[in-house]
């Protein structure tokens, strides 16, 4: 929505100025009567559609624009009593999204006065108004051709704030918001050009910047590792698979954190379902198929670049691309995977939990992990059960749940806890080999992916597995995102490791 981005710490004649208000409200009370741009604001809350309620905007224009302003308008963030700082990214984009239309380059943002009024937190808050402002500038156009001129008339935004301690915060969302955006760009890669080696490149572009340790299993180090289900999974396909390893270690490990948090992605490059062939335009949009480790790998830009926990963080992207030839794994082939697990495929088109296992078990035998989270766009049965309002979690271990929930909190994806027990263990027992990768009785299906994963974590380990199905795509343009990807996950764990 902009070429860019940037914040102005000494921002000089703003065409635009913005000027909070709480429902019930009067903006003399946060900003006094002989505050600047004061008479300018009464004008604009006298208005009859500047109402308070978050996210509408009112707007008044100076007699004299010689000084450069054009315009001020006053925005409402809703009621007092109910404000979180998360509710400023869609405060943000109402903000953006006005600006975008105007074509204002320079916007002074003096917030402060109203949310000091409501005792918020003004580094979380501007955390969350720059992550609204820069998810709301992703660029989501960058495979449009020659016909379409949108993007020559961008412009370069450049924001002021009223406080240092806004600011900051501002300045640290932009930046989580610019991994979030890189998960987005990722999702939107397609097929042809976003295949396994292609991820692997970007992780290798990211290890560089962000001073990353980086390994790509492939080919025959597949084979020497017994990652059965990348080499299966994949095996159809002339694009072939890899398992990608990047590692984060800080300066200064702190003591007690000295075993790392594991982050596992499903970077399924695209599904057509494999033999297990999906049917009508099921295929349509399963280049978004890779988009837990498209957040994964985001996460670990952001950890790199931006966070820098002090305690080691290793991401696992399993990557393959599910195809057809006559090389192409069956319905009725039994996988032995590394831990000693076999599996009796029942559905080539449950894919993404076989390269995943591969995954969570070399976290287990190879990582010594404090934690495991998992995320993937695992199964069509979460999206029944939760919409795109909730991710579906499952997690037994209390302690790390709460990090979770925590960190959903602060960044509003939001999760829900699904239940785990043996019975839906059970569902998965195969008359032939120890497990199904599929069971075709559909009771609680987006539980059934879960427990098949169960089987390749060990017991004593920390676990939390992500199902995003329902919520790494947005339908339609709505707060701060626009139609497509929106990098569900990244800015979650970001903030995760950032607390831990």
């Amino acid at each position: 929505m902009f070429k860019s981005i940037s914040l102005a710490p000494e921002l000089a004649n703003p065409q635009v100025v913005v000027i909070g208000l709480f429902q019930g409200g009067t903006v003399e009370a946060y900003q006094g009567k002989k505050a600047p741009y004061g008479a300018l604001a009464a004008a604009a809350a006298a208005r009859t559609e500047c109402t308070g309620e978050a996210g509408r905007i009112a707007e008044a224009y100076p007699a004299d624009s010689a000084g450069g302003l054009t315009r001020l308008l006053v925005v409402g963030l809703g009621k007092q009593d109910k404000f979180k700082p998360g509710d400023l990214r869609n405060v943000a984009a109402a903000i953006g999204r006005r600006l975008a239309v105007t074509k204002d380059e320079r916007v002074l943002v003096h917030l402060t006065p109203a949310l000091s009024h409501a005792g918020a937190d003004l580094k979380a808050c501007g955390q969350a108004f720059g992550e609204g402002l820069g998810l709301l500038g992703w660029d989501n156009k960058q495979f449009k051709g020659k016909v379409d001129e949108s993007r020559a008339k961008r412009i370069a935004l450049s924001v002021g704030c009223d406080k240092k301690t806004f600011a900051s915060g501002a300045e640290l969302g932009l930046k989580i918001a610019e991994s979030a955006n890189f998960a987005r760009t990722l999702s939107e890669t397609p097929p042809n050009i976003a295949t396994p080696d292609w991820i692997a490149e970007q992780a290798r572009k990211i290890a560089k910047d962000c001073n990353l340790e980086i390994k790509v299993f492939a080919g025959k180090q597949l084979e020497t590792e017994r990652l059965v289900g990348h080499i299966n999974v994949g095996k159809a396909s002339e694009n072939k698979p890899c398992m990608i390893r990047l590692a984060y270690t800080p300066e200064k490990i702190r003591k007690g954190k000295e075993k790392p948090a594991v982050l596992v992605g499903k970077t399924m490059t695209y599904d057509t379902g494999g033999l297990s062939l999906k049917i009508n335009n099921g295929m349509v949009g399963m280049k978004r198929d890779k988009d837990g480790g498209c957040a994964v790998l985001a996460a670990m830009h952001a950890i790199g670049s931006v966070i820098k926990p002090d305690r080691p963080v290793v991401a696992l992207l399993c990557a393959a691309e599910n195809s057809i030839s006559d090389e192409a794994y069956r319905p009725d082939d039994i996988l032995t995977y590394r831990n000693g697990v076999t599996v009796e495929i029942t559905n080539t088109d449950a894919e993404g939990r076989l390269v995943l296992a591969d995954g969570l078990i070399w976290a287990c035998e190879k990582e010594n992990p404090a934690y495991i989270i998992d995320l993937a766009t695992l199964t069509g049965g979460v999206v029944v059960a939760l919409g795109s309002t909730f991710c579906g979690m499952f997690c037994e271990d209390d302690a790390l749940r709460a990090k979770v929930e925590q960190a959903a909190e602060a960044t509003g994806e939001r999760v829900w806890r699904l239940p785990m027990h043996t019975e839906y263990r059970d569902l998965m027992k195969s008359p032939v080999a120890d497990i199904l990768n599929s069971n075709p009785n559909r009771k609680a299906h987006p539980i059934q992916g879960a427990a098949f994963l169960s089987y390749f974590v060990d017991e004593k380990t920390p676990w939390c597995h992500l199902d995003i199905a329902g919520v790494h795509v947005a339908e339609s343009d709505s707060g701060p995102f626009v139609k497509g990807a929106t990098g569900w996950g990244t800015r979650l764990l970001a903030e995760l490791l950032a607390s831990d």
